[in-house]
């Protein structure tokens, strides 16, 4: 399981966007960042570390989407717990 934090963003009392933080280092930032589909990006670090992943529309965004993307970036997955409030979103 991989350790994440979520953040949404919400305009109009609706879910405008989401990001899922990975784990990096204190000041870190993206050094490149990779589109995986239409609504899912992924932030990069120097060293090719994933470090996070922004969910442009969240409503569009399936949970399992969001774990086939952990399984291809190598990552474990993050309970259901850690990625409820995308489905509240």
């Amino acid at each position: 399981m991989t350790p994440v934090s979520l953040q949404i963003t919400y305009r109009k009392g609706r879910p405008f966007a989401a990001y899922i933080y990975l784990n990096r280092k204190p000041g870190e930032k993206s050094a490149r960042t990779e589109s995986v589909t239409h609504d899912l990006l992924v932030d990069f670090a120097d060293d090719g570390r994933p470090l996070g992943i922004e969910i442009v529309t969240p409503e569009a965004v399936t949970l399992d989407e969001v774990y086939a993307l952990f399984d291809r970036l190598g990552l474990g997955r993050p309970s259901p717990l850690d990625l409820a409030p995308l489905r509240a979103a």
